[in-house]
């Protein structure tokens, strides 16, 4: 048995050296007890749901990982990514066993070219936080391959660094420029994905994972899936056909048939974050879940609002009988 699972550990920091102002704009700990108390609040989670590999999404910095598998029981092996977004935040991996053949991605493919992600025209042509992806060997010969994502956010800046705006047309205009970019990076990974199947999902075991910012059946996460049909749920989805060998399947309905979520917003449950696999995996899954279920509220207004959980997402977890 293995457990693979994903977390937005938000906004895990270290403080900011003694003496160095406070930057709204980069992401830091209040101070050394507050994150004292915040590693061991996740190393309390993490210990609770005792994966073998999670994918983490908003942490700081290498260091700030090694921090956390340091008050983890046992042996723990890291990742993080080379690419932070402006605030610092990136994607990690934390695993029992070694991690193999580390992977970063961050550019868009070359034929997507570049996505506008303002009024003035700019555009980008890379991921805003780089996409990570890792092997592991969870028995001799066996190689599973993971991928981390955390796709772009709906919270939209304004001009200014606002959250919020009276201005009805420039609303509209930041949605579809959060549109384009989410969707740009979940085609990234897509072809990340793409390099991990080798089309040949039916016997390699792949698994993409991380905070997607959106439900499962958003078009930018569909993106991620492949050849059309057969998700879980679907009248195809016991009828093999020749997609099987390229397609991922979202395990999000297993867990909505359990009343499972993973983040609270403006007092609404979400799935936003998720765990997609390959055909060879579908038959090996024993297990789904979402693990706490206390969450604060997160709300337009105030998206990073101080509360006392270890993060507003929760876990989610599978188990597989490899």
């Amino acid at each position: 048995m293995i457990t693979i699972g994903t977390w937005n550990v938000e906004n895990f920091c270290r403080p900011l050296p003694a003496g160095t102002p406070p930057n709204p704009d980069k992401c830091a700990a209040k101070d050394q007890a507050a994150y004292e108390a915040k590693v061991e609040a996740l190393a309390g989670v993490v210990s609770e749901i005792a994966p073998d590999l999670l994918g983490v999404q908003e942490v700081g910095s290498q260091e700030a990982l090694d921090d956390l598998v340091a008050a983890l029981p046992g042996t723990w092996n890291t990742a993080v990514s080379d690419h932070p977004d402006p605030r610092g935040i990136r994607v990690g991996v934390i695993s029992r066993s070694p991690l193999l053949d580390v992977r970063q991605r961050l550019a868009f493919p070359a034929h997507l070219g570049g996505v506008q992600v303002d009024d003035d025209g700019t555009t980008i042509d890379e991921m805003g936080r780089g996409g990570l992806a890792v092997r592991i060997e969870p028995t001799p010969g066996q190689s599973v391959h993971v991928a981390v994502c955390h796709l772009k956010s709906k919270l939209l800046t304004f001009p200014g660094g606002g959250h919020s705006t009276h201005d009805e047309g420039l609303r509209a205009r930041f949605a579809a420029y959060a549109l384009f970019r989410r969707g740009a990076e979940a085609v990234t990974m897509r072809d990340l994905a793409d390099d991990l199947l080798q089309g040949d999902g039916k016997t390699r075991e792949v698994i993409v994972l991380g905070d997607f910012n959106d439900d499962w059946k958003a078009a930018t996460t569909q993106i991620l899936y492949g050849p059309p049909g057969s998700q879980i749920g679907t009248g195809g989805f016991a009828h093999p056909d020749q997609g099987d060998a390229k397609r991922l399947w979202n395990l999000a309905p297993r867990i909505l048939e359990q009343g499972g979520f993973s983040r609270v917003f403006e007092g609404q449950h979400e799935l936003i974050d998720h765990i997609m696999i390959s055909h060879a995996l579908l038959a090996k899954v024993t297990e789904v879940s979402t693990g706490n279920e206390k969450l604060p509220n997160v709300t337009e207004a105030h998206p990073a609002a101080a509360h006392d959980k270890p993060s507003d997402h929760s876990p989610v977890i599978a188990k597989f009988d490899l």
